[in-house]
């Protein structure tokens, strides 16, 4: 039986502290002026003495609360007797013991502070008969009589458990009998009755002698408590606890030293590989910042005294190889600006320069360039190079900062230098260098790297041989990419990696039976290892009873492994599940069929119909969306049914059974070729086919949002989107658009900006999409904000220099396989910073299978400048609209909506007070307005050029000649209602207008009439 403590309670309230404490019996004098000084001293010091007195009372009387706990745990797990009452196998919480720990560290104070030296305790005042009962027990170990003892100092300890006496005699006992372990055990238990640290400092040592390194680290931990100034403790717990591979309590003891010995650098030594390993890199980067700060301003000069050697040395102990591990830290973190300034500001202060800030200002690394660059900076009233030398391994560091950050050129310049240096000796330097470029995406840079190393038998490695090979692929060198796989292959032919990779290479160059030949080789691997794990049985037993306090085999915060997994009586059987699918199998097809009797009446807008569709929809919706196999994580692979045939590895296996089939298919086997057929996508649920689906889940957000219940139709489509039912690129669009239609009858254009960006960035280069987004945005003030929103507007000018990219210079344009999309050389692709993308804005992985690859424009696209420009005229940046519309104009001279927002645009400029030239602007804007009215025609339109001239002179002031032109409309309106009485074109908005300039002129009949005629309901 195993019993646990509680170590987090505050100890037993029944047992009162017995340490001495020195009241003063002398009446206190009044002082005089002259003694106030001495007095406010003595009183500090005695304040400190109470605090510290308090302090030790708790953590003793803590202690003791772990005492009685035990003793009390053992009394409910014993059988009442005296005898069978210590014959059980303890066991302590770890996870208690280490969360007691960290909050002593947490209480921690008194820095430094010396603690005066604890005696033994003289325990609870003990009645007479167990004094009596000690003093035989002691004359029967006296006689030898080694059972009479423990019996009788079993019983004292029934009687009395905080009989000190009684616990040390039968540990003796035990000794004696050979039982070291039990002894132990009961030394443990005295020592919480004693409160010596020094006696837990050598039960810890006993306990690791014996291999109870659990124990031990307990007893390490009580040392502290009653000694924090004990550092020794501290250390030896630990390297206990690394030892044994407890990262988290060695982490945890280490900081504790740090709060103890503040920016001890053998202390971060220690510690720096724990965190590391524990993936805490941000902590450790803190602690090594807090340590370089300090360090910093300690030795202004770069140099002081080692506190270890009493040596001077560089840094005063934090030299370069502690800057190094900061700059690592930092690129890890992709924290890249501080690796920078770690390098440049540490470096410049370990060679006695730290007073030169002005360096800081330099953006660049001119400070270290070498006389060989080729970089010519630093002209005429510039900071001039500095020159100054600069270890490789510090250059290394800031090489990778500035290629994984925003000047690659600057990180060229240093990774040149570094790779000038002898391969053999600076391998992973240079192989890190690669990687940093094979991150950014040059492959070509990476690629030569990496073929150095390989080059080299004493530099080369697998890794180095696949990267290379994988360099040589993505710049298309797919035959030298093949040559470096089959190398690779032949010296490890079991590397199913390479074998994959050479077959993928053996598709695209068309040579499928080499490609098929390499996959079955992986595939029979594969089988080979599965059936190898099948044959493979771990029996591993128990640890056998041991007598520590705790489970020696059991590491915090590690499961041990071939622990069995607890069957879970709630979970169905296999044919269970298949009875619960046949009958919701068969309830489906029963709303389905009246869903379908109900549809056409529903059209009809039949109200009855329609909310009994509506119920028998929800069901059919509601159980389509509870289904977990059609909402998968790996939405790629489609429906494979309720039931798939194999589940086990899908990722893997599944890519490599569907190249096999793909490759035999392409032989022409018709073996293989229907097994493949077997694993394909099923096409219906529950007996309904997808494409009913969607048609009914487009109809059911429909009627949802005509009803007013828009938020429950934007969630079910939204959800449907991460079906992997509907992961084709038709599927995906067909929902976008049922979500711009909803959002478009309820005013949230914003959903109407998100989607159309979606389709957008899922049509590159087409101008479709966009033509969808200015036809769902119409008109109104929401409308108009959604169309001004900066996310939007930065996104189309991305967009709109890319087009332009990709006819100027098709050369900085790169296709990135992973989205789908071109985009600039060079460029991160992730967009500004305040335009961050979501989780699904950009082309999805499940419908990459359809996606055939953009084709280039050949000319310029006038829609994209033009609708940026539109923007901008709609935010009134007249200026910058007029820049990007004349580019329109240059590239679609003819369009008469492009002279249009040019005169507009130059009307609103000149109506502005910078505008310095506002005449020339009225001529111009008069100008593409004639040129509009030419290119519109006398036949199309008449109403709208009357309006759009008269709309210019009103604002212009000129309101005779804007009378004239509106006018005209109301003439051509009354013509038009006389064919068709509820076409009335532009005539409400003319009348209106018409209407404020007779108020203004004082012809308020006139106005009047005009509210009749034309504004009246």
């Amino acid at each position: 039986m195993r019993l646990f403590i509680d170590e987090d309670a505050e100890g037993s309230s029944e047992y009162e502290s017995s340490s001495e404490s020195e009241e003063s019996s002398e009446d206190e004098a009044i002082a005089g002026p002259s003694d106030i000084h001495g007095r406010r001293a003595q009183g500090n010091s005695s304040t400190q003495a109470r605090e510290a007195e308090a302090e030790d009372a708790r953590v003793e009387a803590a202690i003791e609360g772990d005492f009685d706990r035990l003793i009390q745990n053992i009394r409910d797990a014993g059988d009442g007797t005296s005898s069978g009452m210590l014959n059980k196998m303890w066991d302590m919480n770890l996870e208690e013991q280490e969360a007691e720990f960290k909050d002593d560290l947490r209480a921690a104070s008194g820095v430094g502070r010396a603690k005066k030296k604890r005696g033994r305790r003289r325990g609870p005042v003990l009645s007479q008969q167990v004094r009596a009962l000690i003093g035989e027990g002691n004359q029967a170990y006296v006689d030898a009589n080694i059972p009479e003892t423990i019996r009788i100092m079993q019983e004292v300890i029934r009687i009395e458990p905080r009989a000190a006496a009684a616990w040390s005699v039968l540990a003796q006992c035990y000794d004696d009998m050979g039982e070291r372990g039990k002894a132990l055990q009961l030394r443990i238990m005295a020592a919480h009755l004693n409160h010596d640290a020094d006696e837990w400092g050598d039960l810890a040592q006993q306990s690791r002698a014996l291999g109870y390194n659990q124990q031990a680290l307990y007893c390490y931990g009580k040392m502290y408590h009653l000694d924090p100034t004990n550092v020794n403790a501290l250390w030896d717990r630990a390297s206990l606890a690394k030892e044994i591979g407890d990262l988290k309590t060695a982490r945890s003891t280490m900081l504790a030293m740090l709060k103890r010995l503040p920016h001890h650098l053998p202390v971060l030594d220690e510690l720096r590989p724990i965190l590391i390993e524990l993936s805490d890199f941000a902590l450790c980067a803190e602690l090594f910042q807090r340590a370089f700060d300090h360090y910093y301003a300690a030795f202004p000069s770069g140099r002081g005294v080692d506190p270890e050697t009493g040596a001077e040395v560089p840094g005063g102990g934090f030299g370069l190889m502690h800057l190094l591990v900061l700059a690592d830290l930092y690129n890890t973190l992709g924290e890249y600006a501080k690796a920078i300034d770690t390098i440049r500001r540490g470096c410049r202060w370990l060679q006695g320069r730290a007073a030169q800030k002005f360096w800081d200002a330099c953006e660049d690394d001119r400070e270290w360039d070498v006389p060989e660059s080729t970089v010519q900076r630093g002209g005429e009233g510039e900071v001039q190079p500095g020159m100054y030398p600069l270890d490789v391994n510090a250059r290394h560091r800031l090489a990778i900062a500035r290629i994984k950050g925003v000047d690659i050129e600057e990180g060229k310049m240093h990774a040149k230098i570094v790779l000038a240096q002898d391969a053999a000796e600076y391998a992973p330097l240079f192989s890190e260098i690669a990687d940093a470029y094979f991150e950014r995406e040059m492959y070509a840079e990476a690629g030569h790297i990496y073929e150095m190393l390989g080059g080299d038998a004493g530099t080369s490695s697998m890794y180095v041989l696949l990267q290379a090979a994988a360099c040589r692929r993505m710049i298309g060198d797919l035959k030298e990419a093949a040559e470096v796989y089959e190398h690779v292959i032949q010296a490890d032919p079991g590397h199913n990696e390479a074998k994959m990779k050479l077959a993928e290479i053996y598709e695209i160059l068309n040579e499928p039976r080499k490609a098929l030949d390499l996959v079955m080789q992986v595939i029979e691997s594969r089988k080979r290892r599965a059936a190898h794990r099948e044959g493979t049985t771990d029996s591993g037993t128990g640890e056998p009873g041991s007598a520590s306090l705790f489970e020696e085999g059991k590491v915090r915060g590690v499961k041990p492994k071939g622990t069995p997994a607890k069957a879970n009586p709630n979970k169905l059987t296999l044919a269970q599940l298949r009875e619960l699918e046949a009958q919701k199998e068969r309830e489906a097809v029963q709303s389905w069929r009246r869903v379908q009797e109900l549809w056409p009446r529903m059209l009809a807008d039949d109200q009855e119909a329609a909310r009994e569709w509506l119920v028998e929809a929800e069901k059919l919706v509601e159980s389509f969306r509870e289904t977990r196999a059609l909402f998968l994580t790996s939405r790629h692979r489609g429906f494979r049914g309720m039931f798939p045939r194999s589940a086990r590895k899908q990722t893997t296996e599944a890519s490599e059974d569907s190249m096999a089939s793909r490759l035999q298919l392409e032989l022409g086997r018709d073996t293989l070729a229907r097994k493949g057929a077997k694993a394909e996508n099923v096409n219906t649920f529950r007996t309904i086919p997808f494409d009913d689906w969607m048609r009914l889940f487009m109809h059911y957000a429909f009627l949802l949002t005509r009803r007013g219940q828009y938020e429950l139709a934007n969630e079910v489509l939204r959800h449907l989107l991460y079906s992997n039912a509907f992961q084709s690129r038709s599927s995906q669009e067909s929902i976008r658009l049922a979500l711009i239609t909803c959002a478009i009858h309820a005013d949230h254009f914003q959903t109407v900006v998100e989607q159309a960006r979606k389709l957008i960035n899922g049509h590159q280069f087409n101008n479709e999409p966009i033509r969808i987004l200015i036809s769902s945005l119409g008109s109104g003030l929401r409308a108009t904000d959604a169309f001004l929103v900066s996310t939007l507007s930065k996104h189309l000018l991305r967009e709109t220099r890319l087009a332009d990219a990709a006819v100027k210079d098709p050369e900085s344009l790169r296709y990135n396989t992973a989205q789908r999309r071109y985009g600039l050389v060079g460029t991160s692709g992730k967009g500004d910073a305040d335009d961050v993308p979501e989780e699904d804005d950009e082309v999805e992985a499940p419908a990459i299978t359809e996606l055939e690859r953009a084709k280039l424009p050949t000319k310029p696209n006038p829609l994209n400048v033009a609708v940026y420009g539109q923007i901008l005229l709609a935010a009134k940046s007249y200026q910058s609209a007029l820049f990007y519309l004349l580019q329109a104009y240059d590239y679609a001279p003819d369009d008469p909506l492009v002279c249009l927002c040019l005169a507009i645009a130059s009307i609103g400029r000149a109506m502005q007070r910078q505008s310095d030239n506002r005449h020339h602007l009225i001529t111009q804007a008069m100008a593409f307005l004639t040129r509009y009215r030419e290119l519109r025609g006398d036949t199309q339109g008449t109403d709208e050029i009357e309006y759009n001239f008269g709309r210019v002179f009103h604002q212009l002031g000129l309101h005779s000649l804007a009378v004239c032109h509106y006018e005209r409309v109301l003439e051509a309106a009354e013509a038009r209602t006389r064919l068709d009485t509820d076409d009335f074109g532009l005539a409400r908005e003319a009348a209106y207008n018409l209407s404020l300039i007779y108020v203004s002129t004082g012809a308020a009949p006139l106005a009047q009439a005009l509210y009749r005629r034309w504004l009246s309901l």
